[in-house]
């Protein structure tokens, strides 16, 4: 008997997943366990395997599309059984004509020879990579698409990008004599854009700025790196796990700064859910630490750098990347030279702390000896509509208090 195969949901906020590549054909036998297709959230990365063994009998979306979560995606069962009964609902026309082969990304370069037919069409290159969907789409509206920038796997392009294209959407990347490009905003850049946008929308934001002497944190820096260059520990402790340690002991002495304002009501919590941004090739992504008070600084380090490479890798837990799974979030730009900045909140959580890059300034060193001292930038937004600029900067100074009386602990 015939059975669907299901476009899995990726965490309980995950409405839809765009199909990026398919590694089986239609006609094609398949076991149980082969990959079928791999697919995106606007964070992660995943890939499908059969459930069963049996021929690919028909595959309703192609690479590129966005299909809705829990919808029917292909059909596996035995050759010549029907499919019809499988068939998504808005997809009408036949399964044969929905979707096209899945062809590998070496074989779908072709010679584009059409000339090119009216003014504003995008002329056509050498050599072309495009989904035969997508070709067939653009030769029946009469459109050269040789200079069109994919969207699809390795820059292929697909249905939606002929489609962008034919509602003046989508240009081509820059040619000789062009003054500009264009091409279609990513899922990913859409869900920043629409969450930032709200953020600041509807919420009213303020940023407090203050800087930390982190000699303490420089000299613990400098002794964790040789204590690993002489094999005495094998943790390599950051000043970014540092800052974020500080930031945990901070939060326990000011709870309201570890909230969600919910409109009618305020939720403070007992622990800390340590949300991280971590920029990646696909985009911002900001992961939860839970319950990060309750770890070691060692073991602190460890979990957020595996956050990291989660984010980077793409296969990180989508329900770890909701807004609503960190109770804070920390955003370091300090690698990057930025001296000040306003980060933006994470809603519904209160408040976000940028942290910023080090700067040599003059200071009193005491006895009327004065030199320069190491201090870091440091910058609170938060929700005034949860938290007061009073307690806010008690907080913010707290962080600079923990930072400058830092001591370390290998044990």
């Amino acid at each position: 008997m015939a059975i669907p195969v299901i476009m899995p949901r990726q965490g309980q906020s995950v409405e839809t997943c765009i199909i990026t590549r398919w590694f089986r054909t239609k006609g094609e036998k398949v076991s149980a366990g082969d990959l079928l297709f791999s697919y995106e959230t606007d964070k992660a990365s995943f890939e499908l395997e059969s459930p069963a063994d049996g021929i690919l009998l028909e595959t309703f979306f192609g690479e590129g599309s966005e299909v809705p979560v829990l919808v029917n995606v292909a059909v596996i069962g035995k050759e010549g059984e029907p499919v019809e009964e499988f068939i998504p609902g808005g997809v009408t026309a036949k399964p044969a004509a929905v979707e096209h082969d899945a062809i590998p990304a070496e074989k779908v370069e072709i010679k584009a020879a059409q000339p090119e037919k009216a003014s504003g069409q995008i002329s056509s290159g050498d050599r072309i990579r495009i989904s035969p969907r997508a070709k067939k789409l653009a030769e029946n509206k009469g459109l050269n698409f040789g200079s069109l920038t994919g969207t699809g796997p390795n820059g292929r392009i697909v249905v939606n990008d002929i489609e962008a294209l034919l509602s003046g959407k989508a240009v081509s990347t820059i040619r000789s004599g062009s003054e500009f490009s264009e091409k279609p905003i990513t899922n990913v850049r859409r869900i920043i854009a629409k969450s930032m946008h709200a953020s600041l929308q509807n919420s009213a934001q303020l940023t407090h700025h203050m800087s930390a002497d982190v000699r303490r944190l420089l000299e613990t820096r400098q002794k964790v790196k040789k204590d690993l260059e002489s094999g005495k520990s094998k943790a390599d402790i950051t000043l970014n796990d540092m800052v974020c340690w500080c930031v945990i002991k901070a939060l326990q002495k000011f709870p309201e700064a570890n909230s969600h304002f919910l409109g009618e009501s305020i939720r403070t919590f007992n622990r800390v859910h340590l949300g991280l941004a971590v920029d990646t090739q696909r985009g911002l992504m900001v992961p939860a630490l839970k319950n990060a008070d309750t770890l070691t600084i060692q073991q602190l380090s460890v979990e957020l750098k595996k956050l990291a490479e989660s984010c980077k890798k793409g296969n990180i837990d989508p329900g770890l990347l909701q807004s609503n799974a960190a109770s804070f979030t920390v955003s370091n730009l300090g690698n990057y030279g930025v001296e000040m900045f306003t980060p933006v909140i994470n809603l519904p959580q209160a408040a976000i702390l940028g942290v910023c890059t080090i700067i040599n300034r003059p200071a009193d060193l005491g006895n009327n000896i004065f030199g320069f001292v190491p201090y870091m930038g440091l910058s609170l937004t938060y929700d005034h509509r949860a938290i007061d600029g009073g307690p806010a900067t008690l907080f913010l100074r707290e962080i600079k208090n923990q930072i400058e009386s830092f001591v370390y602990s290998n044990n």
